[in-house]
């Protein structure tokens, strides 16, 4: 691999974990705002809030999905070039699980 190419390829890494945990503290955020209006917001704009924030989390979850695998396919490319591993996937899915246990701890 030329060293151009590894170092785009290595920059392509560090900006989807950037945006990985961009995405994940912006859901973060969505979470705790729908925990604390859900308890005042009731009827049928709040079950529509709540439809809307839901639908918004599910494909959150996808992006974040599609993150991750296009930095394991980069790390991929690095490690078939004989290079080391651009990132860690331990790394992400820490990250993840971390988010994940904010959710469930909002959720209650």
């Amino acid at each position: 691999m030329r060293q151009s190419e590894e170092s785009a390829t290595r920059n392509g890494i560090q900006a989807l974990e950037m945006a990985f945990s961009g995405i994940t503290r912006c859901a973060q955020d969505v979470e705790s705002t729908r925990m604390t209006l859900s308890s005042h917001y009731q009827g049928a704009d709040g079950g529509s809030f709540q439809s809307l924030v839901k639908a918004w989390e599910d494909q959150a979850a996808v992006i974040l999905k599609n993150v991750e695998d296009m930095i394991d396919k980069l790390n991929e490319t690095l490690r078939e070039n004989g290079l080391q591993q651009g990132a860690s996937n331990e790394t992400i899915e820490r990250t993840y699980q971390e988010s994940q246990a904010v959710f469930d701890s909002l959720v209650g």
